[in-house]
């Protein structure tokens, strides 16, 4: 075959192949064009009154970005660009020692500013791995974004502490870091449900169930010598103060009380309630923080989620976390 017949013989064979290609590509369609990115803020926009979080309140984790849809508050040292910085992790059993601490911001420098919250900048709470042990506690401002608490851990062991705050002009996070103290450990045996709680001679008895994958109502009711207990102070502006955590991670729940003294419509016992949120079946140890007679005490329950089935939609007339006149709007810390 002489060149010109090879030639257009080659250009022939080209025309065939590239033909084909796209008549198949026609059949097939266009390519689909690659998702835009979608910009994740660094921070979301705070939802209602200064008060109207805790723990994560009402700010789920799709809202907080940075891959957080399904992690509850309390799991990460760091979320969003803030993270917790303790300058002491290691502790002796039954010794006093000061916890500094500081919370950085997405520009790596110490949060300086904060929401009030609850009549607090920010919540300090210290738990036991096996949630035998519970501390609320006040750090104070020592300058420069540093925090400072006097902390005992009573036994060898795991601990977990968690700051719950809201950064000015971002919305309530739920930070959590592991403390240790050194020697002999005894772990503890699993924990039982218990519904009531005596303390002092108090006697507490909670009345709810925490339904997994939504808010649930959980009212506790304060007794003394076998009579109710109708005067309650307000401490952290409510008359109580709920912390729930469920057993396993120690992931922190969302929890909302309803109403707030001097709205005109929350008695001052001797129920006191709140709104709770499960994101999961399992097992949830709840604290209690109660003032009466000018001092604080703390009941504990344990509690089983997903002992009594959800219904498969929320009948008409289910209370809602109240919008207006409550510390919490929507969540963890409660």
């Amino acid at each position: 075959m002489n060149t010109p017949v090879r030639i257009g013989a080659y250009a022939l064979g080209l025309a065939v192949v590239f033909g084909g290609a796209l008549g198949a590509g026609r059949a097939v369609g266009p390519a689909a064009a690659p998702p835009a990115e979608t910009a994740h803020p660094a921070h979301a926009a705070p939802t209602g009154s200064p008060d109207a979080g805790h723990g994560g309140h009402g700010d789920t984790g799709a809202e907080q970005g940075d891959g957080a849809a399904s992690v509850p508050p309390g799991l990460q040292i760091s979320q969003d660009g803030y993270t917790l910085v303790p300058e002491t992790t290691v502790f002796t059993p039954g010794e006093e020692t000061e916890l500094r601490f500081t919370v950085t911001g997405p520009d790596g420098r110490p949060v300086t500013a904060y929401q009030t919250q609850h009549e607090k900048k920010l919540h300090f709470i210290v738990v036991s791995r096996d949630l035998g042990e519970f501390r609320h506690l006040h750090p104070e401002e020592a300058g420069n974004g540093v925090w400072s608490v006097r902390l005992t851990l009573p036994e060898a062991g795991a601990y977990r502490a968690f700051a719950d705050f809201a950064p000015e002009g971002g919305h309530p996070l739920t930070l959590g870091a592991d403390l240790r103290a050194g020697g002999d450990y005894k772990p503890s045996g699993p924990l039982e449900p218990r519904r009531t709680a005596k303390v002092d001679g108090y006697t507490v008895d909670l009345a709810g169930d925490l339904v997994p994958g939504r808010s649930s109502r959980v009212t506790l009711k304060v007794s003394k010598d076998g009579k109710p207990v109708t005067d309650l102070q307000p401490y952290l502006g409510a008359y109580g103060h709920l912390v729930a955590l469920r057993d396993g991670d120690l992931a922190y729940l969302h929890v909302h009380p309803d109403g707030e003294p001097g709205d005109g419509r929350t008695p001052s016992g001797p129920e006191v309630t709140f709104y709770a949120e499960a994101p999961s079946r399992g097992t949830y140890r709840l604290f209690l923080d109660f003032k009466h007679g000018g001092e604080v005490r703390t009941a504990d329950f344990t509690v089983r989620a997903g002992d009594v089935p959800a219904p498969s939609e929320a009948p008409t007339g289910t209370p809602e976390p109240p919008e207006s006149g409550a510390e919490h709007a929507d969540d963890h810390s409660h």
